[in-house]
C-alpha cells in the first residue's frame, strides 16, 4: 500500500508483513515501517493488505495510533471480506472500508505460463469483488456487492466514532496497560 501527500509525492509505503500463496516466489516480508496511520481531515486513516486484516497485532498497532477509518483491501471476494469487515469495525470502533475487485478468469492472460493449467482447473470466477463499508458498531453502512463493478460512496459521521470509544476503546480504557502490551519494531528491513 502506498501513501501519497498532498502534493503527490510518496508519503509511507506498506510492505505485507508476510507474503502468502504465490506471492512468496516474488515478495520477501514486509515490516513494521510502513505499519502506520494517517491524518485525512478529521479521520487517521489505516490500512492493512489481505491476510493482515486477520492479525490480532497488526490491527492492534494500528489501533493503538488511533486509527478510525480502516482501508482493508481484501481480494478475492465475500468469503474474505463480509465477517471479517464488520468484525474489525466492531472491534476497532472505527469505520472500515473494505476495497476488492472482480477478477475472472477470462481477464487472465493466455500468455501466462499456467493458464492452461487454470483454464482447465480454475473456475470462471476467480474473485467476485465484494466491497463494503462498516459502521463502528459493526453494522453495514454499505452492504457488500458482489459479482459487478461499482465504486462504493458514503458520508462518514465523525462524531459516531466519539460515542463508539466512550462505550468501548481496545488501545485505551480498555486495554488493561498495567498487564498487556504491544511492542512493534519500526525499523525498514532489508536482506542487504
Amino acid at each position: 500500500m502506498v501513501y501519497i501527500n498532498k502534493k503527490g509525492k510518496i508519503k509511507s509505503i506498506h510492505r505485507k508483513l508476510v507474503p502468502v500463496y504465490e506471492e512468496r516466489l516474488v515478495w520477501g516480508n514486509g515490516d513494521g515501517n510502513g505499519l502506520k496511520t494517517h491524518s485525512l481531515k478529521k479521520f487517521t486513516v489505516g490500512g492493512l493488505n489481505y491476510w493482515e486484516n486477520w492479525m490480532p497485532l497488526s490491527r492492534t498497532a494500528l489501533y493503538a495510533q488511533r486509527e478510525n477509518l480502516h482501508i482493508a483491501v481484501c481480494p478475492g471476494g465475500d468469503y474474505n471480506t463480509q465477517e471479517t469487515t464488520r468484525f474489525i469495525a466492531r472491534e476497532s470502533r472505527s469505520y472500515v472500508i473494505s476495497v476488492s475487485s472482480i477478477l475472472n478468469l477470462s481477464d487472465v492472460p493466455k500468455e501466462l505460463p499456467i493458464y492452461d493449467v487454470m483454464k482447465n482447473n480454475a473456475p470462471q470466477v476467480l474473485a467476485n469483488s465484494s466491497s463494503c463499508i462498516a459502521k463502528p458498531n459493526g453494522e453495514w453502512l454499505i452492504e457488500p456487492v458482489s459479482d459487478k463493478e461499482v465504486m462504493v460512496f458514503a458520508d462518514l459521521d465523525i462524531d459516531k466514532l466519539t460515542k463508539e470509544h466512550q462505550n468501548f476503546d481496545p488501545t485505551g480504557h480498555y486495554s488493561s496497560p498495567d498487564v498487556l502490551s504491544l511492542k512493534m519494531n519500526k525499523k525498514r528491513q532489508s536482506i542487504l
